[in-house]
């Protein structure tokens, strides 16, 4: 999995970046073709205090708004699902990221 913002970041920063408010999130997406009908996630964001989540994901909006709705019978729902959530700022991941990083760390 590919986590993107945190190029070049040390773990201290990134768990310094958290405290401060930073999250990871995942956005969703919908492509339909027909009678078929594709439900994604995004890679992995890192959002920085401050950084609006809904902007970061106006791609997968935008790829779900023009492309997922053409399939029945899912591709309504499953769009509306996603413009959901990418609209309210993508699905919050942090606990599951911060505690794959931790144990990483233990490893190392």
């Amino acid at each position: 999995m590919k986590i993107i913002g945190i190029e070049g970041m040390t773990p201290q920063q990134i768990s310094k970046e958290i405290d401060d408010g930073a999250k990871f999130v995942l956005y969703t997406y919908c492509i339909s073709v027909i009678i078929l009908t594709f439900r994604r996630s995004s890679d992995v964001y890192f959002i920085k205090p401050g950084e609006n989540s809904v902007v970061k994901g106006l791609q997968w909006t935008l790829l779900t708004f023009l492309l997922g709705w053409w399939g029945i019978p899912w591709g309504p729902v499953y769009s509306i699902h996603a413009l959901s959530t990418n609209l309210s700022g993508g699905k919050n991941v942090t606990d599951k990221i911060k505690a794959s990083l931790d144990i990483h760390e233990l490893t190392n």
